[in-house]
């Protein structure tokens, strides 16, 4: 059996451990692992007719050849958005010949299925959120044996308690909130922290709520500037060091204005986010006349070496997805549920959406974690 690895969409700590024990447990049974580079892009821009570019798009691997890659962050194996499902006139292949009329986008899947057959890979296994995992069932439609494992640090797959690379990102916002306020009492600011998190603000409920954070703007309830700013300045002048800080998911929202977005859309539909930090940060700064810090943790949250908790989970789900590969499995994708190890149909992670429950965690009025109760909640809630 040959077994296809790729991790695709943004980048996030416990990948390589991932791909390494997916290794290492096929290699044990007698069997082969093939790693595509960049994503579901290593099968778009393969040329079976030509062996440098197959050479360029995917890369043999073995117990040794991976033996160290679990020692650093990211994707050994690179990533991308790409979807060829949806290709754009300027990103069609040119090996392909001329695309089709019109201006695109255009599905290329019939030559993804003709790589794959060239490649002789018998299941594919994509490690990747909600857009690189719609492109899996869609090869587990076509017929292709599929074992997804879902990665995101928003935690917001559909279908599961946990999602590679969410622990991490928590752990690195802690921190840097905990040092920025080094910054913030000195000077007696008022500090803006951007944390990704498009659509579910768990990211940021969750930091502030183990951070201490005294305000948390989430993308699900869009926040009025003006009662910010009056919260604020009342956390301000109660906090002895004369401060205060607020967290803010990149998708949030100011009440009646709309994300903050730039450039074009991706294959999957989205624009690239970021900004509503700053924008926030004017506004109260117009409104309140105080000092403020405007910091974008950004990529930072999702660079280096994963912690303890992404660590299991990235090897036990890779363990699983190599498991059910080789026992015939297909459709699957590996899951936490209920605190257990699982698998469900891939077909879960289009079937619903994954947010924060605002009722039960969110106080919406004055824009805090709230936690009702935590009998019966997942560990990370939600």
């Amino acid at each position: 059996m040959r077994i296809g690895i790729l991790t695709g969409g943004g980048d996030v700590p416990g990948l390589n451990p991932s791909i390494k024990s997916v290794v290492n447990r096929v290699a044990h049974e007698g069997h082969e692992v093939v790693g595509i580079r960049r994503g579901w892009g290593g099968l778009l821009n393969a040329n079976p007719a030509d062996p440098e570019s197959m050479a360029e798009n995917f890369v043999d691997l073995t117990p040794v050849s991976v033996r160290t890659v679990d020692r650093s962050g990211g994707t050994f194996l690179h990533t991308s958005r790409t979807n060829p499902a949806k290709v754009r006139r300027s990103e069609y292949p040119e090996f392909l010949g001329d695309p089709p009329e019109g201006d695109g986008p255009f599905d290329v899947t019939d030559h993804v299925l003709r790589v794959l057959e060239a490649k002789r890979i018998d299941v594919l296994i994509p490690i990747g959120g909600d857009d690189t995992l719609s492109y899996g069932l869609r090869m587990h439609e076509e017929g292709v044996p599929v074992i997804a494992i879902p990665k995101t640090m928003d935690n917001d797959v559909h279908g599961t308690d946990y999602c590679i690379g969410f622990s991490t990102a928590v752990s690195r916002g802690v921190e840097f909130i905990h040092n920025l306020r080094t910054s913030t009492g000195s000077h007696e600011r008022i500090a803006i922290v951007e944390l990704f998190g498009r659509y579910s603000g768990e990211t940021s409920l969750i930091t502030a709520y183990l951070a201490g954070v005294d305000r948390a703007l989430i993308s699900e309830v869009p926040f009025d500037i003006d009662r910010l700013a009056e919260l604020v300045m009342r956390d301000k002048t109660e906090n002895p060091s004369h401060y205060a800080m607020v967290t803010i998911s990149e998708g949030a929202t100011i009440r009646g204005g709309e994300m903050a977005l730039s450039g074009e859309t991706d294959a999957y539909g989205h624009r690239k986010l970021g900004g509503i930090g700053q924008i926030t940060g004017e506004l109260l700064k117009e409104r309140t006349g105080q000092g403020i810090i405007n910091q974008t943790v950004g990529y930072l949250m999702r660079s280096g070496r994963p912690d303890s908790l992404d660590l299991m989970v990235a090897m036990n789900y890779a363990v699983m997805a190599a498991d059910l590969a080789i026992e015939g499995a297909s459709g699957r994708m590996v899951s936490l549920r209920g605190g257990t190890y699982t698998h469900v149909p891939i077909s879960v992670t289009g079937e619903g959406v994954k947010r924060v429950d605002v009722t039960e965690l969110y106080d919406a009025v004055n824009y805090r974690p709230k936690l009702r109760h935590v009998t019966g909640k997942p560990m990370f809630l939600y």
